[in-house]
């Protein structure tokens, strides 16, 4: 007879058993489907690809579109989550330890954006940038700095960096709602014995709030660089597509071309590989970093 806790052990592995089902079978078997069909020609269409062996990927780097794109894709990782990080993190700061009368109003403000849609954030953005009705020009002109009137998604220098700001305002507030409950966490004893030493406001920032909430700041760097990774698809495909001449592509919009707009399904799952080893590879490294920094 079996006892009870083998009784046990079956019952929790019943349990189990159809939550690994359906993991098996819509993480583990697409993504090795992808590794597979990277060796392959194939235009989706056809039911017997074409081995190709290591071929996508040497086109990849081949490929200046594809090289552009993963460029792009790199300033926006190492730009965006700087800013958005120091942004949240002095405004929770600010939020949490200031005296302001009007902190929930600020609150609200700075956490709206993180719960409208992405697509509605680009849109919203995409009429700001408008070279003649858009908001930003027009308060440029306003202010006499009409000579710095651009068209925003439009120009190759500055498209990039447009982006950048509306990746960085959507994502803002919701890292400072992180970062103020860390605050909050925060024995107030710690700063009132600093402000008894003398220690001003920035110096309380340095050597208390920034140190105690390490932990939380390597999470959120973590999830940062992987959000402008996801995010940035959505944003470019709305605002831009792309453009102009590619100087917009991340490497989400151009797999997503190169599979739906050029049915090479073979080297878009190639990209696919190679955007999932560089997540796996940054992710290490951001943890490694982190966890140096914080002994």
């Amino acid at each position: 007879m079996m006892t009870m806790k083998t009784r046990r052990s079956l019952f929790i592995a019943l349990c189990l058993l159809p939550g690994l089902a359906l993991f098996l079978l819509f993480k583990v078997y697409p993504t090795v489907q992808i590794f597979h069909k990277s060796f392959y020609l194939w235009t989706g269409l056809s039911d017997k690809p074409k081995f190709i062996g290591m071929k996508n990927y040497v086109d990849m780097f081949q490929d200046d579109t594809f090289l552009l794109s993963l460029k792009n894709t790199g300033l926006l990782m190492l730009v965006v989550p700087v800013i958005t990080l120091l942004i949240a993190l002095v405004n929770a700061s600010i939020l949490t330890k200031s005296k302001l009368k009007e902190r929930n109003l600020y609150r609200t403000v700075f956490f709206f954006p993180s719960i409208l849609s992405f697509v509605v954030i680009a849109i919203l953005w995409s009429f700001i940038y408008h070279p003649t009705m858009g908001f930003l020009n027009s308060g440029l002109e306003t202010v006499g700095l009409g000579r710095w009137a651009l068209p925003w998604l439009g120009d190759q220098r500055v498209v990039l960096w447009a982006l950048a700001v509306t990746l960085i305002w959507q994502a803002a507030g919701y890292y400072m709602v992180i970062y103020m409950a860390g605050i909050d966490g925060i024995s107030p004893d710690l700063y009132e014995a600093a402000e008894l030493d003398g220690a001003t406001r920035i110096q309380q920032f340095f050597h208390i709030t920034i140190p105690m909430l390490w932990e939380i700041i390597r999470v959120t760097i973590i999830f940062s660089i992987n959000g402008v990774l996801s995010i940035s698809f959505v944003i470019v495909s709305v605002m831009t597509a792309g453009g102009p001449d590619h100087h917009s592509e991340v490497v989400m919009t151009y797999l997503y071309s190169q599979a739906f707009a050029n049915s090479n399904f073979g080297y878009a799952m190639a990209i696919g590989v190679f955007i999932f080893i560089i997540s796996m590879i940054l992710a290490l490294i951001s943890n490694r970093l982190t966890e140096r920094g914080s002994h």
